[in-house]
């Protein structure tokens, strides 16, 4: 049975910066730069589109980042941060501000000799307004190019 031992070092991510798509639940832009240390600040936008609604949101996560032992490049890490956007009514051309509260919990890797970055994780949403409700459907397949 293999384990793995998490543990924390002041530069966990090795990368500054990093730009490029987020594929999932909704689709979008995502940038991440580095705060110092192994926290570092992911804004995403993105949109969703069904029958029934549209909406366009500009998410900010503060996440902080602690290496895998043994497995070169992979990173855990976790957050939390906010959105907010607006939400489009097909069948009654209404709009409304949309804020949440988000957490985010994923996997980090950054290929060694190319400046790629992937990243899966999930990020569940509490939305505040126009409703309250619960959102657990957010995991998300990041590609990015890192510099």
């Amino acid at each position: 049975m293999a384990t793995f031992a998490f543990q924390s070092t002041s530069n966990a991510q090795s990368y500054k910066n990093a730009i490029g798509g987020r594929f999932g639940a909704a689709n979008g832009v995502t940038f991440k730069t580095t705060l110092g240390g192994n926290k570092m600040i992911d804004l995403i936008a993105n949109f969703r589109s069904n029958g029934n609604y549209s909406y366009f949101r500009v998410t900010g996560l503060y996440e902080i980042y602690n290496p895998i032992s043994n497995a070169s490049g992979l990173n855990w890490y976790y957050g939390i941060g906010g959105t907010v956007g607006s939400v489009k009514y097909k069948p009654h051309n209404e709009s409304d501000l949309y804020l949440g509260l988000d957490g985010v919990l994923g996997l980090d890797y950054k290929f060694a000799d190319a400046p790629i970055n992937l990243s899966l994780d999930w990020k569940p949403a509490i939305g505040l307004v126009p409703e309250t409700d619960f959102d657990a459907s957010g995991v998300g397949l990041s590609l990015r190019f890192t510099f």
